[in-house]
């Protein structure tokens, strides 16, 4: 299923102010389903991209994401709502991210960072349509920060680089940061009218080694309400807390060295959006 969706303000000689602009966001989803006997396999992909446009200002990203999930189950019991399950899932963005106005610096880009979690345990909710538990007591999460700059200066949680008193560079930042913890999911998805459903996705997850009981969140929650065949509006809220991402730095001008004044901070992201949406697998049946 692919999607456009456009928003766009115009003024003229209107006495109560206001500035042009237009913003638009495309998306993209995909899934694919294997089933034999005992054993199922389910993947999905979501892509997002969006971008606006102000009369006084340059162009600006209001949304990036791309997001991989696989699901290998096994039942042993077709009667239970019980089933064996190893997870597998994948974040990162496609373009560079800016602490707007200020573009002379990215703050992210592609796999900077990047999320990958993999883990096996038991998931309720097989014959339950539209909910389902997962708990896994063994789910590696590694975090990626492939670039100088950012490993560098400690972002999204790796360890930085090393330097000496003269402010030279001594040990370049990790790359890369590995845990070991509990991951807990909850999804729902309910048709709450006719043509307006809702679809709820909560992720904790907390490392065993480092901060155990320090818990990061993710709940993204969607509502798509269809107009007609094409056309679609959706209202989505992204709640996150990640320990690993601080909010603030400091240069200390002697050393060019970046310290972190500021800890880390809830996050929320809030989308609006009315558009065209075609659905591809209805086109290919028809």
């Amino acid at each position: 299923e692919v999607g456009l969706y456009l928003n766009q303000v115009s003024f003229t000689n209107w006495n109560a102010g206001g500035t042009n602009s237009i913003s638009a966001i495309a998306t993209g989803k995909a899934s694919a389903k294997y089933k034999d006997e005992d054993l199922f396999w389910n993947s999905s992909m979501s892509l997002r991209y969006g971008i606006n446009k102000q009369e006084s200002q340059s162009v600006q990203k209001t949304e990036d994401v791309i997001e991989l999930i696989s699901n290998l189950g096994f039942e042993k019991d077709s009667t239970s709502n019980w089933f064996y399950s190893a997870k597998f899932s994948f974040n990162s963005q496609f373009s560079y991210g800016y602490n707007y106005p200020d573009t002379s610096q990215p703050i992210s880009k592609f796999l900077a960072p990047g999320y990958m979690f993999f883990g096996a345990g038991m998931e309720y909710g097989r014959h339950v349509d539209r909910l389902s538990f997962y708990a896994s007591p063994l789910t590696i999460k590694t975090t990626f920060v492939l670039d100088d700059y950012l490993s560098n200066i400690g972002a999204f949680g790796v360890d930085p680089a090393i330097y000496d008193d003269e402010g030279n560079l001594l040990k370049p930042g990790k790359k890369t940061r590995n845990e070991l913890g509990i991951l807990l999911t909850n999804q729902y998805e309910e048709e709450l009218f006719e043509n307006i459903k809702v679809n709820s996705l909560v992720r904790l997850y907390t490392d065993y080694i480092n901060s155990f009981g320090n818990v990061d969140l993710e709940w993204e929650l969607t509502f798509d309400m269809k107009v007609n065949k094409y056309v679609k509006a959706m209202l989505g809220s992204h709640l996150r807390y990640d320990n690993d991402v601080k909010t603030e730095v400091e240069t200390d001008e002697t050393t060019n060295q970046e310290y972190v004044i500021s800890g880390p901070k809830l996050q929320w992201k809030q989308l609006l959006g009315v558009g065209v949406v075609v659905d591809l697998n209805s086109i290919g049946k028809s």
